[in-house]
């Protein structure tokens, strides 16, 4: 629960906010202070599911790393939220802040770890007058250590957090993934810390000071991988397509395309062989048990191949699904979103663009019952909101229209 200590409601205290995506948050005030993507992923999780989310931009700055106010990245990363222009480095600037920090209940930031303290908006600054506050920082390496300060980027902490060393053919070296990895897993474990914060201010009555990194976040997502070295002192190495562990599973070629088949366990492995029309695989020493396809795994591989190439994905896919063996077929982007179950499951979401028009982005992964997400609003025009939101801590329009003067909004 908010631990506001006067009696006006959050819209009064905060403006008035519109169509809302959710009413999970709805009673929860967050200040975003990000940019790039693990910051502002990390907020998106907060505005789909209702909080009054105010980000906070500095005046006449139009730039955003991955892509202008109208690119896909910034459109994705920043729907369901409000915009207040603010410069954070002037004395008007910082008081409206103070005022704002004051009320929040979340303060998300991304700085380099030193910005927040010499701008003066760190977290012990700010909880001496705000002891519910919840503040979650994302670095790039922590908020401390050797290498704290050094300048965060998904591709680095990658390479960094070992990823790059798993990933791709053997032989071909080092691979990034397709996709901001550590960006996006950083963005989400800091969601999730403020929203076990939360929880836990609702018994304490205090909040505090939450934090990740994308080099955190990384090292935790190698998983089971990491788990190999540091229980059994196993350095993994590249395996392309094929799974380390479960054999056979990986990408096998069909006569119009390709397929995912992944037989995982020696149940699977016996119906795997049967759909196949293959049942004497299962008594043959090089595949009979999973250590022995792991040797033999090209011969495998080969075999199975030999026999899937025969008929179309589509076959392959109905087939075994059917005998209870996991496969599927491997999408381009646009097959994705035209998948029947994709469909089904409505991520992709209509929104009206402000600069765009009717155009589409992703929703949220999650069903709930009673408190579904939706995307209420598309990434707001910068400062679109700042009247309202200083209409609410009491600047008059002669204020205001003084601080738009002086470029302090």
């Amino acid at each position: 629960m908010s631990l506001f200590h006067d009696s006006e409601s959050h819209f009064d205290r905060c403006g008035e906010r519109g169509p809302q995506p959710s009413s999970a948050l709805g009673e929860y005030l967050v200040l975003d202070l990000t940019r790039v993507r693990s910051g502002p992923t990390c907020v998106r999780q907060l505005a789909d599911w209702g909080a009054d989310v105010i980000k906070i931009e500095a005046p006449a700055d139009t730039s955003e790393m991955g892509g202008p106010r109208a690119g896909p990245d910034f459109q994705n990363l920043h729907r369901n939220k409000r915009s207040l222009t603010l410069n954070l480095k002037s004395d008007a600037g910082k008081d409206i802040f103070m005022k704002l920090a004051a009320k929040a209940d979340v303060i998300v930031e991304n700085f380099r770890p030193d910005v927040k303290h010499r701008l003066g908006i760190d977290y012990d600054s700010l909880a001496a007058k705000n002891e519910g506050l919840v503040y979650a920082s994302i670095s790039g390496f922590g908020q401390d250590g050797p290498l704290a300060d050094r300048p965060g980027f998904d591709q680095i902490a990658q390479g960094m957090g070992g990823l790059m060393s798993i990933t791709g053919e053997p032989g071909c070296g080092p691979m990034r993934v397709g996709i901001p990895i550590a960006d996006l897993c950083a963005g989400l474990f800091a969601a999730q810390a403020i929203f076990i914060a939360l929880l836990e201010r609702a018994k304490s009555g205090k909040g505090q000071w939450v934090q990740t990194s994308l080099l955190q976040a990384q090292v935790f997502m190698l998983d089971f991988q990491a788990s190999r070295f540091l229980m059994d002192g196993e350095i993994p190495k590249q395996a392309g397509n094929n799974h380390p562990q479960s054999i056979p599973t990986g990408v096998f070629a069909t006569y119009d395309g390709n397929i995912n088949i992944a037989v995982a366990g020696e149940q699977i492995w016996q119906r795997f062989a049967d759909a196949l029309g293959k049942p004497e695989w299962k008594d043959d020493d090089r595949f009979s048990i999973n250590a022995a396809r792991s040797d033999n795994r090209e011969i495998l591989n080969a075999e199975i191949e030999a026999i899937t190439t025969t008929n179309s994905t589509s076959y392959w896919v109905s087939t075994l699904n059917k005998a209870g063996v996991p496969a599927g077929e491997i999408n381009s982007i646009d097959q994705v979103f035209d998948n029947a179950q994709v469909r089904h499951l409505g991520l992709a979401q209509d929104v009206t663009s402000h600069e765009r028009g009717a155009t589409k982005l992703v929703g949220q992964p999650i069903i709930m019952s009673r408190t579904p997400s939706k995307i209420a609003a598309p990434s707001p025009l910068a400062g679109a909101n700042s009247d309202e939101i200083l209409t609410a801590l009491h600047y008059t329009k002669e204020q205001i229209d003084m601080l738009r003067k002086d470029g302090v909004i």
